[in-house]
């Protein structure tokens, strides 16, 4: 008897969730699903006697696997990546402390990883790049916030990770300025989104 009763409860507790996960659907609140493929889109390199066609074909395929375009393209962040700025920095940020907690969340921008001089990585060398991939080192030799998931990324093979710096290098310059960081408890300018649910303009 004692048995039976828990499998009963069991049973109206996986009723009520499926019950329960089944009857929202946000397509219907208005959302929209994002197409992977545009968030996904990495841009044609231009041909360098630097680097070999292989190095740069493995760079762009890591770049393809890691979803780097999802946060450094504009306008992926929010469903609409310009095409135009594939790799080029976002103009909407991600809040990396809780609207909760602070009122004015601190916020990064992603940065422009094609190779402009002025607003994107080209005047970074080889091994700054490899070092901001597998360990989170800026230019200016300070760690970033692992909202630039770089701890996931300290296993990368050193071969693969030079493989991804021939790759932005190699890539046509797009100039364009992102916001800047903005620390919490400062008012963001710029728009940003948290944990991909909150939006703010």
């Amino acid at each position: 008897m004692w048995i039976n009763r828990h499998f009963l409860l069991a049973a109206i507790g996986l009723a009520a969730l499926l019950t329960c996960t089944s009857a929202y659907n946000p397509l219907e609140d208005g959302y929209e699903q994002i197409d992977r493929s545009m968030i996904f889109e990495t841009p044609d390199p231009v041909s360098s006697s630097r680097y070999t066609t292989e190095q740069i074909e493995r760079g762009r395929y890591f770049i393809a696997l890691l979803g780097c375009g999802s946060c450094h393209t504009d306008g992926a962040l929010m469903g609409t990546p310009d095409s135009n700025r594939l790799l080029a920095g976002s103009r909407v940020g991600i809040a990396y402390t809780s609207p909760f907690v602070d009122v004015n969340p601190g916020v990064v921008y992603p940065r422009n990883l094609t190779p402009d001089i002025e607003t994107g990585i080209g005047a970074w060398s080889m091994d700054q790049i490899v070092d901001m991939v597998r360990e989170g080192v800026t230019d200016h030799s300070q760690r970033t916030l692992p909202v630039m998931p770089w701890p996931a990324y300290t296993t990368i093979t050193e071969d693969d990770a030079y493989a991804i710096a021939a790759y932005l290098k190699s890539l046509p310059p797009v100039r364009h300025l992102v916001p800047f960081n903005v620390d919490p408890g400062d008012e963001a300018e710029a728009p940003f989104i948290h944990f991909g649910v909150y939006w703010k303009e």
